[in-house]
């Protein structure tokens, strides 16, 4: 088992790496574990927006089930099950996500410890009708694609929703201490009369390594494997009783916090705290407003004496393909429903790259490649610059680090860059000043890490992937042509588009956010202003024509190639004038367009010296872009990367995983 990321965790970063498992999977904990990072969370309104949203909003009570069922709005099981296990996820909303469950004795139990506590229910009324109905409906349907897994899947989930005994809807996120709840006649708690410490629960590893041949059940299988943990003990002989009805020899739930953090949360919550007071004066965002004059696009023959030259492009691709069915086997609960071809209609990608490298290493090894492409030793280099939005690091930034690792003793700069999916024409433009300040080659890295900083947003999920590219941009012999033509750069805009991409977003527990309306206006309003520029210079090399005809081809920010060919459509560009590879790499923010300017020389789109408009746009909200000539002949051979597990890749799985097979046998099938 193989888990991507794992040392950038315990560095302290909220990062959620993935898992490859035993039989090669890509696998992601964050989507259907449950858990939340409480130390971002100060108040209970903070965490019941957080579990409204991720766990009710979607998920079905156990009476809209009914009326599903007798209305026949259930077609084939799938359906069917999937609503019970979001129904069940949300049954357990405030339990899985901050407490472990231990059942004790009664009279074992502390009863006057403040970090020990007891869920106080409610009778789930109507429970015979509506179990009774579900399980006739099941049995009445039609299997959807593997009747043996489906029926797995359904005991697993059906054995919790026949005995799980309370109303679900009324939950308090804020368990009663065990001497509160005996203070309380009324309440009632979960009482069994025996306990066996060894009642069979599924491993982490079998959770992982879940296994099915449809992607939906797969991800549902894991959703009912982790339920069926939550209740650990033989529920059929469970009641629910008041404090004067539980014996000595009784057991009970008791709830015991997960970490540290929900015990802080906790005593946070239940802190007595004067009302908060606005700041109106400071809360009020200004109105966007234009700038005094125009920022014109710099012309780099007139503007710079020493002109820049390309004389390398290397890139590193993630080693792990995440494809989209990858992405619905490891479907979240909090997700609706949607497949593989649906994901691909939507964003035009297909698969996206992972990486279980840190950012860093990803950087170095293209460095590398595109120094050893150029000829250059590491001594002839001025300058590092990384475009970064993604770094697991702060002290030293990846560049120092780069150069520490190249062997640099000095440069004259080496610094990291936050431009988001501009990156390449931020990074370029700082490139192009550093060398006339140096006039020696220049180290321009773009490298991101996406796939442990997503956790269970899926919109995130979908487009985001792994890389680098690096390339050495050096000074033009005299009176040469340089290879970059013209930059420009942007950033801000209304507040509503700055604030479209968030990472780390607190409100979904440190994940990268995406809010798709915001990002399309952002993208929309950049490439017009772009388009209208290029339209307003002249061809550097003919008279008469203007930059904008004499494009021979437009790489533009591998965002989401659907919305990209909307929007360019719009604007008068036809698709054959753009080059995509987002649909096998995903969006790689500031690493997406030199990673998509080598794939276009490996494609064959550019078989000699053409004139590239590469526009970028996204988070901040950055914009700029870049007209250059790419010349093939700077592509290096692509580096490699193969850190795969052996046991992951070679031959057919062992025993014992947690196939529908595995999972009887756990249970004496």
């Amino acid at each position: 088992m193989q888990y991507a990321g794992e040392r950038a965790r315990s560095g302290g970063n909220n990062v959620k790496p993935f898992v490859v498992n035993r039989h090669g999977r890509l696998v992601f904990p964050a989507n259907f574990l449950g858990d939340l990072d409480f130390s971002v969370l100060d108040t209970l309104e903070q965490f019941t927006a957080v579990i409204g949203r991720d766990f009710e909003a979607k998920a079905p009570t156990g009476t809209d089930i009914l009326a599903r069922v007798e209305s026949g709005a259930y077609p084939r099981r799938f359906e069917l099950l999937r609503d019970l296990g979001q129904h069940l996820y949300w049954a357990n909303r405030y339990s899985m996500t901050m407490f472990d469950r231990r059942p004790t004795r009664w009279r074992d139990l502390a009863k006057r410890r403040d970090d020990v506590f007891l869920p106080v229910l409610t009778p789930w009324e109507d429970s015979e009708r509506k179990v009774a109905a579900v399980e006739h409906a099941f049995r009445a349907l039609p299997p959807t694609w593997d009747a043996t897994a489906e029926d797995t899947i359904f005991d697993l989930l059906f054995d919790l929703y026949r005995t799980k005994l309370y109303h679900a809807t009324e939950l308090p996120p804020i368990k009663p201490t065990v001497a509160q709840f005996c203070a309380q006649p009324d309440a009632l708690t979960f009482v069994m009369p025996s306990y066996d410490p060894d009642y069979p629960v599924f491993s982490t590893e079998q959770i992982l390594d879940a296994h099915e041949d449809v992607a939906e059940l797969e991800a549902l299988m894991r959703w009912a494997m982790v339920l069926h943990n939550q209740y650990p003990w033989d529920r059929s002989g469970t009641e629910l009783r008041g404090p004067g009805e539980i014996g000595d020899d009784d057991f009970v739930v008791a709830f015991h916090p997960r970490t540290r953090d929900v015990m802080a949360f906790i005593e946070r919550v239940k802190r007595t705290r004067p009302a908060a007071t606005s700041d109106t004066t400071a809360r009020t965002r200004a109105a966007a407003v234009e700038p005094a004059a125009p920022y014109p696009p710099v012309r780099v023959r007139q503007a710079f004496a020493v002109q820049p030259r390309f004389e390398a492009l290397a890139i590193v691709r993630g080693e792990h393909v995440c494809s989209n069915a990858d992405v619905i086997r490891n479907t979240s609960f909090s997700w609706s429903p949607m497949s593989a071809d649906e994901i691909a209609a939507k964003t035009g990608i297909e698969q996206r790259r992972y990486t279980s490298r840190e950012p860093e290493e990803l950087a170095l090894a293209a460095a590398r490649a595109a120094l050893a492409k150029s000829g250059r030793s590491p001594a002839e280099i001025g300058a590092v610059l990384v475009s970064t939005c993604t770094s697991n690091r702060q002290i030293p930034s990846i560049a120092c680090w780069l150069s520490g690792e190249l062997g640099l003793l000095q440069t004259h700069a080496s610094v990291d860059m936050v431009a988001a999916c501009a990156g390449l024409p931020y990074g370029m433009s700082e490139a192009v000043r550093q060398l006339q300040e140096v006039t020696r080659p220049v180290l321009l890295v773009c490298v991101e890490k996406f796939s442990d900083k997503i956790g269970s947003v899926r919109t995130s999920r979908m487009i985001f992937g792994d890389g680098a590219a690096a390339m050495v941009i050096g000074p033009a012999a005299d009176g040469q042509t340089g290879d970059v033509e013209v930059l420009q750069t942007y950033a801000s805009g209304p507040h509503s588009e700055v604030n479209s991409i968030i990472w780390p977003n607190s409100e979904f527990d440190g994940d990268i956010t995406v809010y798709g309306p915001e990002v399309k206006a952002l993208v929309q309003r950049y490439l017009v202003q772009m388009l209208g520029e290029l339209e307003g210079q002249p061809d550097p090399d003919e008279e008469g024509r203007t930059l904008l005809e004499s494009i021979e081809l437009i790489i533009p920010h591998q965002a989401n190639k659907t919305m990209i060919l909307n929007l360019a459509g719009k604007a008068g560009l036809a698709a054959d004038q753009l080059y995509f590879n987002v649909e096998r790499m995903g969006n790689v923010s500031a690493a997406s367009i030199p990673i998509a300017v080598y794939d276009a020389v490996r494609d064959g789109v550019i078989t000699r010296p053409a004139r590239v408009f590469a526009p970028g746009f996204g988070a901040g909200a950055v914009g700029g872009y870049v007209v250059m000539r790419i010349d093939p002949a700077i592509v290096a051979d692509e580096v490699v990367l193969d850190i795969l597990q052996d046991a992951d890749r070679s031959g057919p799985p062992a025993a014992g995983g947690s196939t529908s097979d595995d999972i009887r046998a756990a249970f004496g099938e």
